[in-house]
């Protein structure tokens, strides 16, 4: 699992420099612009990535010697996620603002598009290995990613809104005996563990 961290200073980032000009008075021109400008400049600030914690499975602890294993992980609550962007600039798509925040934080994978929507579910997971020995936790998580922008182009206002999507929708098992290194982890650690064990103990 990937650890977060907070980006609190404003990036500006360039995509293809260029916009649309259209023939005419300059009075045409800006109204044209308005509603073809699409390759701006993009402004972020207030970056915050994090985990989130959205399932648990049940406290366990295993026989030495355990090869097989099969649980559950049930939804910690019943939150729907949505991606979200609000003031999507003109000609630009909400899709498109968030392939260039995803760009300018130089994400592993796409971050999640205006379709996708995480939807609370009990999930089922199988572990297949001759060395599980004692108490395990596990939990399934979601990587948040929420920012603030400003785009500029051409003759149109400056468009500000904000972004809120993920990067990451994913699932852990550790031994009680070690710490995950992710909020998400961390906070199931505490829930499912011993008191004494290295994940069930406040760091």
């Amino acid at each position: 699992m990937r650890g977060w961290g907070a980006v609190a200073a404003a990036v500006a980032v360039m995509t293809t420099a260029g916009c649309g000009a259209v023939a005419g008075d300059d009075g045409l021109a800006a109204a044209g612009a308005a509603m073809i400008c699409a390759h701006g400049t993009y402004q972020w600030s207030g970056i915050q990535q994090r985990q989130k914690l959205t399932a648990l499975g049940d406290p366990v602890t295993l026989p030495k010697g355990t090869g097989h294993y099969e649980s559950s992980l049930e939804p910690v609550d019943d939150t729907v996620h949505r991606v979200t962007v609000s003031h999507v600039p003109r000609g630009v798509g909400a899709a498109r603002v968030i392939v260039a925040l995803g760009d300018r934080l130089k994400t592993d994978e796409p971050l999640a598009d205006p379709t996708e929507v995480m939807r609370p579910e009990r999930s089922q997971y199988v572990l297949d290995t001759g060395d599980l020995e004692g108490p395990y936790y596990s939990w399934g998580s979601i990587g948040l990613v929420e920012a603030d922008f400003t785009y500029t182009c051409g003759y149109n206002a400056p468009a500000r809104g904000h972004v809120l999507t993920w990067e990451t929708v994913g699932e852990g098992f550790l031994p009680c005996s070690q710490p995950s290194d992710d909020d998400a982890g961390r906070t199931a650690g505490l829930r499912l563990c011993p008191a004494g064990t290295a994940a069930g103990e406040p760091s």
